[in-house]
């Protein structure tokens, strides 16, 4: 099945957003991978869609997906790096037409796993929606982004609305109490 069918028919099928399934796993002291496949259901995308990034001391480190954990560090002053700008400026930012932005492709030029039989020509980002992850006291603690990836932006799928944009800074709140993102580790599952 193309990205592109699998995203319209799993729209008619999307479950109803819940903060309270990722609160659930924050009472489990689950780490990052359980807390992006949660999100990845929520958004209808696959966990190969979302970037989950820590900032520790003026970089941000990738935690998920875990092919960049060893990738190095994005500096804040990066001024080509959407990441960087979303935790500088503390704001959402959303592109459905992501291809045409100046970004960093370090996301985008490490092969991630796929399923058996998929193309092999890596898919692009084509549309993205990035959020800072803020304690309660406005300290920024990390970034998630949400993509949609396909050769072109008919097969990644439908746009990003205002409303996903809402629903992930709704998680966003979740996400900032998360041990991951405080450098705990969780508890071994």
């Amino acid at each position: 099945m193309s990205d592109a069918i699998r995203n319209s028919t799993a729209a008619a099928s999307a479950p109803a957003f819940s903060v309270e399934s990722l609160e659930a796993l924050l009472n489990e002291e689950a780490g990052a991978p359980r807390f992006v496949t949660e999100i990845s259901r929520l958004f209808q995308v696959q966990t190969t869609e979302i970037a989950l990034l820590r900032l520790e001391h003026n970089f941000l480190r990738f935690i998920f997906p875990e092919e960049l954990k060893t990738s190095g560090a994005i500096p804040l002053s990066s001024s080509s790096s959407i990441a960087a700008h979303t935790a500088s400026s503390r704001r959402t930012e959303l592109f459905n037409n992501f291809t045409k932005i100046k970004h960093i492709r370090l996301f985008e030029t490490v092969k991630l796993p796929t399923p058996e039989g998929e193309r092999v020509q890596q898919p692009l980002i084509q549309k993205l929606i990035s959020a800072p992850i803020q304690a309660d006291d406005g300290k920024v603690r990390g970034v998630i982004q949400i993509c949609r990836k396909g050769l072109d932006a008919i097969e990644a799928g439908p746009d990003f609305s205002m409303d996903d944009v809402h629903r992930l800074e709704a998680a966003t709140k979740v996400l900032a109490k998360a041990g991951f993102l405080h450098g705990e580790s969780p508890a071994a599952k």
